[in-house]
């Protein structure tokens, strides 16, 4: 549940033409994706049943979203349509090292809220993952979890914005209520101000979560619980674009934790769905399922 997004990727791109100059590159290509979208999208390639929530435009954006996501085993049906408001868009230049600056548009992921939800949807759920809950607010997000966990189901949450103190006091009411917070070492340290990331995801424990999965780029991940602090390390890959990572580790980690995996297993398995979509375009890069991601983080 929450931000879905229409990826636009160039690659490579080295500089934008001055005037109205072109340049000749070797990819474009469009993907669904977004906190929400992104990891439903690796979710399903992972063998997972996944319905997907959140608000996009009734305009052409919106259509291909729905597309691809129905391409990729994904069921959009609980997505409401918003008239007058685009579908939230991403342009994206790949730079040749893999990393990329972005143009966004928030579009219709900031109109969808509690009253949008499918109660009788997410009582049916096993697990309830929400992208970008800032979008909605703490106040709304907690309203949410905890109808979710009251009804058995686990809860979890991954957030877009940078690292800022007053977006974590934003969706600090929903922290009590998630079971698994997987934010990026970039926004522990700027929530927290804390000196290290372990201080950090602990100072996100003692705000309620029950277990902090943090991403650490080519450091691989960091998660923390009431047990400790466990380092999960980075694949060695030959990166063409990070897009979608992020994302990537959420749905590997969260199918982890559903197959009864413990938090440091189940995060291998996110460092490992990061590290194959990382070697190729956008989100939805790989042809692969479980079997081959445990085969690929069982390489010597």
């Amino acid at each position: 549940m929450g931000a879905h997004v229409l990826d636009v990727l160039v690659h490579p791109v080295e500089s934008i033409p001055d005037g109205q100059g072109a340049h000749l590159v070797e990819q474009i290509k469009v993907t669904a994706a977004g906190a929400a979208g992104g990891t439903a999208l690796t979710l399903a390639k992972l063998g997972a049943s996944v319905r997907t929530a959140g608000a996009i435009g009734t305009d052409a954006a919106g259509d291909m979203l729905l597309m691809l996501l129905g391409q990729a085993g994904v069921d959009g049906s609980l997505l409401v349509r918003r008239d007058g408001i685009q579908t939230s868009a991403s342009v994206l230049p790949i730079r040749p090292d893999g990393s990329r600056p972005a143009f966004h548009v928030i579009g219709a992921n900031a109109a969808y809220g509690a009253d949008d939800v499918p109660w009788d949807a997410l009582a049916d759920a096993t697990h309830l993952h929400i992208g970008g809950p800032e979008f909605m607010g703490g106040d709304a997000a907690a309203r949410i979890l905890s109808y979710a966990r009251e009804r058995g189901v686990v809860t979890s949450a991954d957030i877009l914005a940078p690292g800022d103190p007053g977006l974590l006091e934003w969706i600090a009411p929903a922290l009590p209520y998630l079971d698994y917070l997987l934010p990026n070492d970039e926004q522990v340290l700027g929530f927290t101000g804390a000196a290290d990331l372990a201080a950090g995801c602990r100072a996100l424990l003692d705000r309620g979560v029950g277990c902090v999965a943090a991403t650490a780029g080519a450091e691989g991940a960091l998660v923390v619980d009431a047990h400790g602090a466990s380092p999960v390390p980075a694949y060695p890959v030959d990166v063409v674009d990070t897009t979608g990572c992020g994302d990537a580790f959420s749905a590997g980690f969260l199918r982890g934790v559903a197959l009864g995996r413990d938090p440091r297993a189940a995060a291998a398995l996110g460092c490992a769905a990061a590290a194959l979509v990382a070697q190729g375009l956008g989100s939805d890069h790989g042809d692969f399922d479980l079997a081959a991601a445990d085969a690929f983080a069982a390489r010597p």
